[in-house]
């Protein structure tokens, strides 16, 4: 027969007691206390008017009076008829009126009646049990709490406690996800680079019996909306192994330390139900440089941090354990998360192109009902620069529009809505007077007509006066090739489409107006770029003199040093003020040549408000190659 032992009792049992027994303890004392405090008990005592008391004292049958604040207790030097049925006492107490009686004591001393002066009573046993009674609650309220810390702490009769429950993780998720990469649209390169992590999941032994240790931690780095979560998803469902997702603001709590202990437990979790996935999101929320803050550091953040280094470099090789990481900050990253060993695998995610916006739009228009209208290579042609969210959110849109005027399918003219929406904005009913609003025709018609006749500028796709968002028109170009790389002549085409409306408020209307704002500033920030980031001046030459990080981190600003004088400054200043006016003389060159032309386009803008590609053309007349060409200047001048 098996030896059993009797268990011994806990030592938190032991303390719950030891503190109870003294909490009685302590309070057997107190309740003695008041007891000892209680006077004996004597003949009873009758309440009577201060006017009878005064009229005893006067006629000397009072022979003693103590005195407790405005309290009067007395003794009769006889028995008297004084009480409530005219019984014969010689004991009474009353009340000196609170306004006071300057009369009574040379009464009482004049009758030569013994007066004792006490302390006020505080209330008895009422006031001692209202003073003791928030102690009380005070105590019982910690040692309640101390007991569940201690139960908690123990794992409790129940399994984990709330306590526990608190320092633990808490990932969303801890199971396979139904996603594979079939749901993922585009992004085939960051597929391919990831493929063999999923192989590595499905069998490590043919990995590891070669010696072999495929990356523990792998950064995935794009702009917002890139699908860096979905892939992460995707290839936990690809493996088929147990994905536990969380965001790495998730770690940060008020107390310290709490962080670093819910990255024990994930990583804990992770481990015994190998092979598995952790994915943390928004990784540079904690993984920033450390040291760089102002002030100091972050505690809580930077245990957190240390925790997660040191957790990345405790896995042992026959551990099939792989940590994604989330980010589009990927430049405040500490380069202790970046080194061999950590997240020393990076996936970069791109915008998609033309052929992915397609793709990811037939994935996404699945379950959407289409008209026979609807081009998704068309649509995809005119998002450039759209992500995958961006791509969902048109859908979506084109589908409430559609629903909300009762229409069966979403049609062409739903998503060419959805996406002026998305692009610039609701439409606003604004009362615009005519003069203002021919000065906005003449404004937007100037920006068309430039972009029209210029060689290198983008195709027109619409333009518009009709006010939406922050906007009163608009004028729309759609690249209709993808871009990589910026030539300097396209970008010189560019700034003269930006200065092409205050140009031409300028030309017609012979003064300008505070409508341009945004234009100056977008052509401002691009003459800039020219100059002093990408070596587009001759005066200057290939020198980085740009202002600050493409993505500026406040703790490495501090740092760093200017790196650049105030002479080169002033050579960047006049050197982007001469980009600047170059382009405005361009624009101003294009609008007198086609003067005819500039004038239709402002009539049937005001006319039809919105103008498509075709229209525009009607107004404008064709642009022959031979007369593009000659809108081409023939040499190039230094613009500084």
């Amino acid at each position: 027969m098996a030896d059993t032992q009797k268990p011994e009792p806990p030592k938190t049992d032991l303390r719950q007691a030891a503190a109870l027994w003294l909490f009685l303890f302590l309070l057997g004392l107190a309740g003695a206390y008041l007891i000892g405090q209680r006077e004996p008990a004597t003949e009873a005592a009758y309440e009577i008017p201060y006017s009878q008391f005064k009229i005893l004292a006067a006629q000397g049958q009072v022979a003693a009076v103590t005195l407790r604040g405005d309290a009067v207790e007395g003794e009769l030097r006889q028995a008297a008829p004084i009480g409530p049925a005219k019984q014969a006492a010689s004991r009474f107490h009353t009340r000196v009126p609170a306004f006071g009686d300057d009369s009574l004591l040379p009464i009482l001393q004049q009758q030569r009646v013994q007066v004792r002066v006490e302390a006020a009573r505080e209330g008895g046993w009422t006031a001692m049990l209202l003073a003791t009674l928030p102690w009380i609650l005070i105590l019982g309220v910690y040692f309640w709490m101390l007991r569940r810390t201690y139960r908690n702490v123990s794992g409790g009769l129940g399994g984990p406690g709330e306590l526990r429950q608190f320092l633990q993780t808490s990932a969303r998720e801890a199971k396979v996800p139904d996603v594979t990469f079939a749901d993922v649209a585009g992004q085939e390169n960051a597929k391919r680079e990831v493929s063999e992590l999923v192989d590595y999941l499905r069998d490590p032994a043919r990995y590891t019996r070669l010696g072999a240790e495929v990356p523990h931690g792998v950064l995935l780095m794009g702009p917002p909306g890139t699908g860096k979560t979905l892939l992460a998803r995707a290839l936990a469902g690809e493996a088929g192994v147990p994905f536990y997702s969380i965001s790495a603001s998730e770690f940060i709590e008020v107390f310290v330390g709490v962080g670093a202990s819910r990255v024990r437990h994930l990583f804990e979790e992770a481990k015994v139900h190998a092979p598995s996935i952790i994915f943390i999101d928004e990784l540079d929320s904690i993984g920033r440089t450390r040291g760089t803050g102002l002030g100091g550091g972050h505690d809580e953040r930077e245990q957190t941090l240390n925790q997660i280094l040191a957790e990345m470099d405790g896995f042992a090789g026959h551990e099939a354990v792989i940590v994604l990481a989330a980010t589009n900050r990927p430049d405040v990253l500490d380069p202790a998360l970046l080194r061999p060993g950590r997240f020393d695998r990076h996936v970069t995610l791109d915008l998609p192109d033309r052929q992915d916006r397609e793709a990811i739009l037939r994935v996404h228009a699945r379950k959407v009902p289409l008209g026979p209208d609807v081009d998704l290579g068309k649509l995809a042609a005119g998002t450039p620069g759209f992500s995958g969210a961006d791509l969902k959110n048109l859908i979506n849109e084109a589908a409430m529009l559609a629903a909300r005027e009762q229409s069966a399918q979403v049609s062409m003219r739903h998503f060419d809505e959805a996406r002026d929406k998305l692009l610039l904005g609701s439409v606003r009913a604004l009362a615009i007077q005519p003069e203002e609003r021919h000065r906005l025709a003449v404004h937007e018609a100037g920006h068309t007509a430039v972009a029209y006749f210029l060689p290198k500028a983008d195709p027109l796709y619409k333009v518009s006066i009709i006010p939406r968002g922050r906007a009163l028109g608009g004028t729309q170009q759609l690249p209709e090739q993808e871009r990589y790389t910026l030539p300097e002549d396209y970008l010189r085409d560019r700034l003269a489409v930006m200065l092409g409306g205050r140009t031409a408020e300028k030309a017609l209307l012979g003064t300008v107006s505070s409508g341009a704002d945004d234009d100056i500033r977008q052509a401002t920030s691009l003459a800039r770029a020219m100059v002093a980031r990408w070596g587009m001046s001759e005066q200057i030459g290939p020198v980085d003199l740009r202002e600050s990080e493409e993505h500026p981190f406040l703790g490495r600003e501090i740092a760093q040093p200017r790196r650049y004088s105030e002479s080169s400054a002033q050579v960047v200043d006049q050197a982007v003020r001469a980009l600047l006016l170059e382009a405005e003389a361009r624009a101003a060159e294009v609008l007198q040549i086609h003067r005819p032309a500039l004038n239709r386009l402002i009539a049937a803008l005001e006319e039809r408000e919105t103008l498509q590609r075709e229209e525009i053309e009607a107004s404008l007349g064709p642009a022959s190659p031979q007369e593009l060409a000659e809108r081409q200047p023939k040499a190039r001048t230094s613009p500084a």
